[in-house]
């Protein structure tokens, strides 16, 4: 499915995690982690990952099913803590993606980042990957006191960057990303190749067009930005 007209968008915003960069490796890891320590037999990988877009107390009532919300509290700043201490050992942007940001870069087509991710843990993660210099804005999910689902954190990066938000095409991986992005007048892609839970399915999102994997989102992407494939 892809409804979105060639050539009308002139600048891109990427969710982060399951969508831009791949840091499940890291995340998944650390709550493997805090299971271990606490005499709960961890998780699998695959399950894991698929929880990862739901952040940290996702993948804790993931991790720790049954467990109160004090405790939940308790383990979520645990869990930041190991997490930022190994923000980035595993993590990448996910294969093809640095092309297709390398293509965008070298047409002069701006595009940034909108994430429920906090900035403490955010702006490192890019950095990491040399990404942070590149983007036109970065938008976590502190930045403003309202995130995803509401637009409000996708107008304020096109007020960052000077994008016009009509002309704006944003790639998430999740049913917030996509209700975000409509509600923001913006052209919306879902990346099903990223974290979805196994009770969850990109067809049900609403989404302008939908990419299986990264190989199709560069297909979509440049051709939504009037850019050779």
């Amino acid at each position: 499915m892809n409804s979105l007209n060639a050539g009308n968008f002139t600048a891109v915003l990427f969710d982060l995690d399951g969508t831009l960069v791949d840091t499940a490796p890291d995340m998944v890891a650390v709550l493997q982690s805090l299971q271990a320590d606490n005499g709960i037999e961890p998780v699998g990988y695959d399950l894991g990952r698929s929880y990862v877009s739901n952040g940290a107390v996702g993948l804790l009532r993931l991790g720790f099913r049954g467990a109160d919300d004090s405790v939940i509290e308790s383990l979520r700043l645990q869990f930041l803590e190991r997490y930022a201490a190994r923000i980035c050992d595993s993590s990448t942007v996910f294969p093809g993606l640095d092309r297709l940001v390398d293509l965008l870069d070298d047409a002069e087509l701006p595009w940034g980042v909108v994430t429920n991710k906090p900035q403490f843990l955010t702006e490192p993660l890019l950095k990491a990957l040399a990404l942070a210099e590149r983007a036109a804005c970065c938008v976590s999910g502190d930045t403003l006191p309202r995130r995803k689902p509401d637009p409000a954190p996708l107008h304020h990066a096109c007020e960052i960057a000077g994008f016009e938000t009509t002309g704006t095409l944003y790639v998430g991986d999740s049913a917030r990303d996509m209700a975000a992005g409509r509600a923001a007048g913006m052209g919306t892609v879902a990346a099903a190749y990223g974290y979805i839970t196994p009770d969850d399915s990109a067809d049900a999102w609403g989404a302008d067009a939908i990419a299986a994997d990264t190989e199709e989102l560069t297909q979509i992407v440049l051709k939504a930005v009037n850019l050779d494939p």
